[in-house]
């Protein structure tokens, strides 16, 4: 990757996204259920573009930050749980729809973004900050699943059950948190290997 695209890869990927947003916002499955499942993408997106002059994460935590969004935002359009993935699941020979489970996997990834924040702001060491990073991603993935029930709850409805997407699965809350936790775990590993604390501040990596 060339200097200058390394530069402005962030916002290539900031295009990319918006595109699929846009696109993916006409006419979903349900639109209640889109306005609550992009809720966090627009939070997240927003929180990142008016903080990249002050603190500009790597590219490679950027990435690992955009598969969430993008992910994310094609199930708030058809709804997690219909998202057309049977190509998947009859491959594995999967009981249910997985995608949703990918979903908290990829949110974990936003464990490289927080111990690469902390390391490069020297608030703490990298162990203490892989640490940071993992219960940071345990403490989003179970107040979510709160939020998930809570909507639900006061839904009452399609609406509710969509948003909530357990297809079935009694321990559904659980395995989602399981996977938002074995996705920090992984993001953390290439923390580890790639360092971004030991990197040069004026070098996108």
């Amino acid at each position: 990757m060339s200097k200058k695209l390394a530069h402005y890869y962030p916002h290539i990927l900031a295009t990319l996204f918006l595109a699929e947003f846009v696109a993916l916002g006409i006419n979903p499955v349900d639109r209640k259920v889109w306005i609550a499942e992009v809720t966090p993408i627009v939070i997240v997106f927003l929180a990142l573009v008016a903080t990249y002059r002050r603190f500009r994460f790597s590219n490679i935590a950027y990435t690992l930050m955009s598969v969430w969004m993008f992910w994310h935002t094609i199930g708030g359009h058809y709804t997690f749980a219909n998202v057309p993935f049977d190509f998947v699941t009859n491959l594995f020979g999967f009981e249910r729809n997985h995608f949703d489970r990918i979903g908290h996997f990829v949110v974990g990834f936003y464990a490289y973004a927080a111990a690469e924040l902390v390391t490069r702001k020297g608030w703490a060491g990298p162990v203490l900050a892989s640490l940071f990073g993992f219960f940071l991603i345990g403490t989003v993935a179970a107040g979510y699943e709160i939020i998930e029930w809570i909507f639900a709850a006061i839904d009452g409805g399609e609406a509710g059950v969509e948003f909530l997407g357990a297809q079935g699965d009694i321990w559904d809350a659980q395995k989602d948190m399981l996977a938002d936790m074995l996705g920090a775990l992984f993001s953390l590993g290439l923390f580890w290997i790639f360092r971004p604390d030991l990197q040069k501040d004026d070098t996108p990596h």
